[in-house]
């Protein structure tokens, strides 16, 4: 999540950035279902077809992410692979760093991909087993990719960035000591070709597309992609299904879900078991991004920033809760 503070929607600012694109002028009023979280996103429309703007400022990304992100993405489309289509800007340059009078963004346009999101979806087994496949066959293309330089960010580097952000911020000695936990946890797992390689991390109901013509999934937002264990992405995909189907009806889904993915990608069973430590380090990149984003503060914040700003700091208790507890296997 970005600083709260870049939460607010600028069309004025969405217009210049897409006058890098070339763009259908009438469908600006598309820009009204906006919605901004880590990215600011607004639809458009591009030689009839709906795309999307998404842009951020450059403080809030490395740019050797967004880089190696549209590497990724490119590798994977060229494969066959069901990924979000990137789409040129007028130079033929696939991403643009420009500088604005609300400061300096980056920005890059991408295509709607076909079909419903698994989310708006009645989550039946055919659903759920292309969901499956989609990820399985994510991971077997990650473990043959030969990323060039720049490269995506690793866990460790991660680790190392939730390092400085907390020192950035108030006091927090429960979370430095969770951070120490889990990086004397993680350097402890094994680490080869076949558990090891570049994620989506994000890969939730919500950014997999289910298209009843193919019967197969396209895959958005690989915004928050970095390297780790393939595992991991199991471990925010289950847990997001778990949000969406009833409880008594989830060991079932679950069931399907992996049978699509182990029909694409060998299951690691020995670090299913590092699940419950997995979710720990999704949750302390999160509190870390969520305190980030809250630490800034003014007066009279309009209504939406002050729920907004409640419903986070919810949040950051529960991300909290397994601070400092034993880790074991």
């Amino acid at each position: 999540m970005m600083k709260l503070s870049y939460l607010f929607n600028n069309f004025a600012l969405a217009e210049m950035l897409l006058k890098n694109w070339d763009y259908d002028e009438t469908s600006l009023d598309l820009f009204q279902d906006f919605r901004i979280s880590a990215n600011a996103i607004y639809p458009f429309r591009q030689n009839g077809e709906i795309c999307f703007l998404r842009c951020s400022p450059t403080s809030e990304k490395r740019t050797d992410n967004v880089i190696a992100e549209l590497d990724f993405i490119n590798y994977l489309r060229r494969t066959g692979y069901q990924a979000l289509e990137p789409r040129p800007c007028k130079t033929g340059a696939e991403w643009v760093q420009k500088q604005t009078p609300w400061g300096e963004y980056y920005a890059s346009v991408f295509k709607r991909v076909k079909g419903q999101a698994i989310s708006e979806s009645d989550f039946d087994d055919r659903r759920l087993l292309a969901y499956g496949v989609a990820l399985g066959q994510l991971h077997a293309l990650s473990a043959t990719y030969a990323a060039p330089n720049p490269k995506r960010w690793t866990h460790m580097e991660v680790f190392n960035w939730i390092a400085v952000e907390l020192k950035l911020l108030p006091p927090d000695p429960w979370a430095r000591n969770e951070l120490n936990m889990l990086r004397e946890f993680f350097s402890q797992m094994p680490i080869h070709p076949a558990n090891y390689g570049l994620i989506h991390y994000d890969f939730e109901t919500d950014n997999v597309f289910y298209d009843e013509a193919s019967g197969a999934c396209s895959v958005i937002d690989f915004d928050d992609a970095m390297y780790h264990w393939y595992v991991m992405d199991i471990v925010q995909a289950l847990d997001s299904l778990k949000k969406e189907v009833a409880k008594d009806a989830f060991a079932q889904k679950k069931a399907v879900f992996l049978s699509g993915y182990g029909s694409q990608f060998a299951i690691d069973d020995d670090l299913l078991a590092a699940m419950p430590f997995l979710r720990r380090f999704a949750n302390l990149y999160r509190y870390t991004r969520t305190k980030r984003a809250l630490h800034e503060r003014w007066d009279n914040e309009p209504e939406w920033m002050v729920e907004l700003r409640q419903k986070l700091e919810e949040m950051l208790k529960s991300d909290a809760v397994s601070f400092g507890k034993a880790m074991y296997l």
